[in-house]
Parts: C-alpha cells; structure tokens; sequence
C-alpha cells in the first residue's frame, strides 16, 4: 500500500472512531518512502551536520544526497524552526526526502530533527535538549537524533 492510500485509510478510521493505534502497514510505508527516496535534500549549509546525515542516510538508501542551496536562518524567526527549515526545502527543492533540524521552539528549547516526504509530511522525528545541557558536539548530536528518529520507525543503522 502506498502512503497516500495508508494515510487515507487512517483518515476514515479516525473519522469512523475506528482507529486503535499504528498499524505493520503504515510503518511500512514510512520505512518504504525512505528508502525509496532518489533525492534527499538536507536542509542545513552546515558541512558538519550535512556529512553526518549524508553518511548516515547513504546506508539505507541509495538516493542521491545534497544541500539546500539557500540559507534557512530566516526560520529561527519562527515559533518552530526546524520544521519552517524543511518546509523551506520542500518549497525550493525537488527531494523526494527532506531531513531537517534546528530549533524546537524559543531558544533554549531544545532541538528538533525531522524526516518530511516530498509534500512536507512528518514522516519521523527526534528531539534533542538544548546543548548547554546535553554538552554533545554538534555531529554526535544529529547523528544521535537521526539513529532515534529512524529507529523509532523500525530502521536500524548498521555501522
């Protein structure tokens, strides 16, 4: 089943009061979007952070991987940064995949990673504590962040 068709059916259980949590198919879907992806565009000019996600995603999938070519500071002006980040991508970019991170919220809040389809869909995400608690480098914490985030939708890493 495609992800539009598993969306629609989730759609009408809910509607229906029908719906009782996630289904085999619906993670498989994900998992299937993902590493079907032929473009994956990073939504980060950060070298450090874009070979941490490069690294990683080349593993699972065979897309071809880059940066966004425009700057995305202008969504820290934003309540929600990291998805304003993806969603600059989604809108400039002709990925199949978006992988984004930044700011959960207002800052001190914590970081926010976030996997998107080519329609700006959450596919799959992690948060992170602001850094000032966490004391991590920059690339072990989106490396962190993108394990949990694939993880959490039943894709392992190997390393």
């Amino acid at each position: 089943m495609n992800i539009e068709n598993t969306i629609k059916s989730a759609y009408e259980e809910s509607l229906n009061n029908a719906r009782f949590g996630d289904k085999i198919e619906e993670i498989d879907a994900i998992q299937s979007t993902i590493k079907s992806a032929k473009n994956v565009t990073v939504a980060t000019s950060n070298e450090k952070k874009f070979k941490v996600v490069s690294d990683i995603i080349s593993r699972i999938t065979d897309a071809n991987i880059s940066m966004l070519e425009i700057p995305t500071n202008s969504a820290d002006l934003t309540r929600m940064p990291a998805l304003n980040k993806g969603l600059i991508a989604v809108d400039s970019s002709d990925a199949d995949l978006i992988i984004t991170r930044g700011r959960l919220g207002i800052p001190g809040s914590g970081s926010l990673l976030l996997i998107m389809d080519k329609k700006g869909r959450i596919l799959t995400g992690s948060v992170s504590p602001s850094s000032i608690i966490h004391k991590n480098p920059i690339d072990k914490t989106v490396e962190l962040e993108l394990i949990v985030a694939l993880e959490r939708i039943g894709i392992v890493v190997k390393k």
